[in-house]
């Protein structure tokens, strides 16, 4: 299975954006096919303006919601996700999820690294390049999510999270692999308030940097997480390609004011 990002548009001269939606494990089954039928009507404006969807569901709502977006005609635009993953395809490992089914369930990312699962679950760096290789392996795009503990410096961030990418640039991966970084500084996470627009722009800005600096030609994409809202990509739109959001976006009509003004934002 080979994943790619890219959606059709109408417009070839906007820089594609991208939209995730973590729905956590705040959702039953029913309330995930409920949300899931609810925002295809927003699928036609998110392609009209070269906006690209993605939903990361719970484990358990993955084979319904898969079932649900096949069975659909004509099948929205929306790429299915999952929100994690071990790093073998089988074996004596009770409880782990196999990357492999979840290609088979259509994923097209798998989201890795984030802070409930670094804090929570104590994984590594190591444990998410080794996550990550194997979602590669299975031909999907790593999701991964990176962040500072505490709000410093644009420096002291840009060094915190340079090991975080650095785990990933490191890996065998394939010429034009598909990464994305869902830069989510911990700080922010669940407060009132993103981190300000400038700090972040400053922040991704040293991280293309180190990206770039590894001379490959993967597609490398940055979305921006941590307590987004209205006016967050507005105010971020020249240092980000998206917003990764959570329990905001659990209310569809939140969704929609997000992606009106992703569209409505001028071209970078």
């Amino acid at each position: 299975m080979s994943s790619s990002i890219e959606t059709s548009h109408t417009s070839t001269l906007r820089p594609q954006r991208t939209i995730g939606i973590s729905l956590k494990l705040y959702f039953t089954l029913t309330q995930t096919t409920t949300y899931l039928t609810s925002i295809f009507p927003l699928v036609s404006l998110a392609e009209k303006y070269n906006i690209h969807l993605f939903i990361v569901p719970s484990l358990l709502s993955l084979s319904s919601a898969s079932l649900l977006l096949t069975k659909t005609i004509p099948r929205p635009s929306i790429s299915l996700g999952a929100q994690d993953c071990f790093w073998e395809d089988s074996g004596p490992y009770t409880g782990e999820v196999s990357p492999s089914e979840l290609a088979e369930l259509n994923c097209e990312l798998v989201e890795l690294g984030h802070a409930e699962r670094r804090r929570l679950f104590h994984e590594t760096d190591a444990d998410v390049a080794k996550k990550a290789l194997a979602v590669i392996r299975n031909g999907m795009i790593p999701l991964i999510c990176i962040g500072e503990e505490t709000h410093g410096s644009v420096e002291e961030a840009v060094s915190k999270c340079k090991p975080q990418i650095e785990s990933i640039l490191s890996l065998p991966l394939k010429p034009n692999q598909q990464l994305i970084f869902a830069y989510e500084p911990i700080w922010a996470i669940g407060q009132p308030n993103p981190a300000s627009a400038k700090y972040v722009v400053d922040v991704v800005k040293g991280l293309r940097s180190i990206c770039s600096s590894r001379s490959l030609g993967n597609e490398i994409r940055f979305l921006y997480g941590g307590s987004a809202g209205p006016g967050t990509f507005e105010e971020m739109r020249e240092g980000v390609d998206g917003l990764f959001l959570g329990r905001f976006a659990h209310d569809v009509r939140n969704l929609r004011k997000i992606i009106e003004e992703v569209a409505s934002a001028s071209p970078s």
